[in-house]
């Protein structure tokens, strides 16, 4: 079974995941063995922090071990990607890849002869998404009905927030004035506004009045961030992007959960003292990675069935 974005996944294969994370969290001994003698191999073209701990860190607490392949340094961009791909499938048991390509990781899908999970592509972040509604669960105690806006750019992560309400029932308001060319996927957006859980609003401000969570990522990509080159296109998106922060004066009077993917550009698309807020449980968020991360290897594993 492989994880290459939530619209492949059923409602009942999402819920069990974000239940069993839940018990992992609250029970670090469960499943300390489930997956002995098993290796997890790891192919990022994107630098990562949260998606590498939480393989390398999930893997060993379920008794198994992983290996690291930072693209640059392997073979990968020599040679032919289904070859290296079928290779890498003979030495381990599972693959978590990060390229910068949907079309790379379908391509490398098609090839693996063992479960691929989606560590972040161009169109799709499928386990960030997994760990998003564990976090909504244990927060609100539910999925079905949660409101959420998502503000910034629309992007892999909105995306598979928007795959993931479909899967559960939770509604998600867009307040995106831009979308990301490579993320754009009308039709998964076309399916979720005809199940009335998709819509998109130019009103932050009352979307979330609206809302039980207003979650943001990052408006400008992390590579490009201190780069005097991108310079302009940096004053481009603060000036589009810059009334859309969460702020202070936004989240007045509000009482819903801020939510953020992490890494943060603070005083960008959020302002410092709102990760710090109270209602912010970004944090946790980030915590989860680690705790969905197991569960998804165990689903993909065979071993929730």
């Amino acid at each position: 079974m492989d994880l290459v974005t939530l619209k492949d996944w059923s409602s009942e294969d999402i819920h069990q995941v974000v239940e069993e994370g839940i018990a992992l969290k609250g029970d670090r001994q469960r499943a300390a063995d489930a997956l002995a003698r098993t290796t997890l191999g790891m192919l990022y073209q994107k630098t990562s922090t949260r998606t590498r701990c939480a393989g390398e860190i999930g893997i060993a607490q379920l008794g198994g071990n992983s290996v690291y392949l930072d693209w640059r340094a392997t073979n990968f961009g020599l040679a032919d990607l289904g070859d290296e791909i079928r290779v890498l499938s003979s030495y381990v048991d599972f693959m978590v890849l990060r390229l910068l390509k949907n079309e790379d990781i379908l391509a490398a899908a098609k090839a693996a002869s063992v479960p691929v999970m989606n560590g972040c592509c161009d169109r799709y972040h499928p386990m960030q998404g997994l760990t998003d509604l564990q976090t909504i669960q244990e927060h609100l105690g539910k999925l079905e009905g949660v409101r959420l806006t998502y503000t910034g750019v629309l992007n892999n992560v909105c995306n598979s927030l928007v795959a993931a309400g479909l899967k559960v029932g939770m509604h998600v308001t867009a307040v995106t004035p831009e979308v990301n060319p490579a993320a754009h996927d009308e039709e998964l957006l076309t399916e979720a506004r005809r199940a009335g859980l998709f819509e998109t609003s130019e009103d932050l401000r009352a979307a979330v009045e609206k809302s039980d969570v207003v979650y943001t990522d990052t408006w400008i990509d992390m590579e490009y961030f201190n780069d005097p080159a991108f310079a302009g296109e940096k004053e481009r998106r603060v000036r589009q992007f810059g009334p859309l922060q969460i702020s202070r004066e936004l989240m007045e009077g509000v009482g819903c959960l801020i939510m953020h993917c992490l890494p943060a550009h603070r005083g960008y698309e959020i302002s410092g003292e709102m990760v710090e807020d109270p209602r912010s449980i970004v944090f946790d968020q980030a915590e989860n990675r680690l705790h969905s991360q197991k569960a998804v290897l165990l689903k993909v594993a065979g071993r929730l069935e």
